[in-house]
C-alpha cells in the first residue's frame, strides 16, 4: 500500500471533533510514508487532511474538475494538482491512483464517492480496502442502513464484513495493510447465478 484516497466533506461540519479527526488522519498517513489522494479542495476537512499531510511532511495530491478550480477552492500548494473535465473522470483517477479508500465525515459527494468503490469492488472492477472512519458515531445510522440491506439480503453478508467501520486510527491502518478481500458473488440467488454463467 502506497496511497490513500480520502473521501470527506468540503465543509468542517459543526463539531470540533471532526477537523480534530481529519488533522490526525492527515498526519497519519504522512507517518506512514503514505500519499494522500484527495478531491484537491482547499474548504472545509478536505483542506484540513491535505495540510496536515503536508505540515507532516507527506505527499499529498489532488483531483479536482475544472468547475471547482472555476469557484476557486483548488488548493495550490499540494504536492500535485491534476484538473480534470467531470466528477466521472475525478472518481475514475482517483481510483487508479489510490490502493484504499477511507471517509472521514461528509455529505452527498462524499457517498457518491465510496458507494461507486464499493459498487465497483462488488463488480469485480477492483480489489482495494474502503473503510468509514467515524467521529462521534457519525456514520452509525448508515451502518445500520448496510446491515439492513444484508438483512433483506439485497447485499451478500461477506460483502459487509469487507467494509471497515471504526473510530480507531491504528486499527484502521492495521485492517488496510492485512486487507484480503472477499470473494462474495454479487447475486445471491443460486439460479439467477446460473442463467449468469
Amino acid at each position: 500500500m502506497k496511497s490513500i484516497c480520502v473521501y470527506c466533506g468540503s465543509n468542517a461540519g459543526n463539531k470540533p471533533a471532526y477537523a480534530d479527526r481529519a488533522m490526525a488522519l492527515g498526519t497519519r498517513i504522512a507517518q506512514e510514508k503514505l500519499t494522500l489522494v484527495y478531491g484537491g479542495g482547499n474548504v472545509g476537512l478536505m483542506g484540513i487532511v491535505a495540510d496536515a499531510v503536508l505540515e507532516a511532511g507527506g505527499e499529498a495530491i489532488g483531483v479536482i474538475p475544472q468547475q471547482l478550480v472555476n469557484w476557486e477552492v483548488a488548493h495550490r500548494d499540494l504536492t500535485k494538482l491534476e484538473i480534470v473535465g467531470s466528477m466521472h473522470e475525478r472518481k475514475a483517477r482517483m481510483f487508479d491512483l489510490a490502493d484504499a479508500f477511507v471517509a472521514l465525515p461528509g455529505g452527498f459527494g462524499t457517498l457518491d464517492e465510496m458507494f461507486e468503490m464499493l459498487t465497483w469492488r462488488q463488480l469485480g472492477l477492483g480489489q482495494k480496502p474502503c473503510a468509514f472512519l467515524d467521529v462521534e458515531n457519525f456514520y452509525s445510522p448508515l451502518m445500520t442502513m448496510i446491515d439492513r440491506m444484508v438483512e433483506e439480503r439485497f447485499l451478500h453478508p461477506d460483502q459487509r464484513h469487507d467494509l471497515w467501520h471504526g473510530s480507531d486510527l491504528d486499527t484502521l491502518f492495521a485492517w488496510m495493510r492485512e486487507y484480503q478481500p472477499a470473494h462474495a458473488d454479487k447475486w445471491m440467488d443460486e439460479k439467477r447465478r446460473k442463467e449468469l454463467r
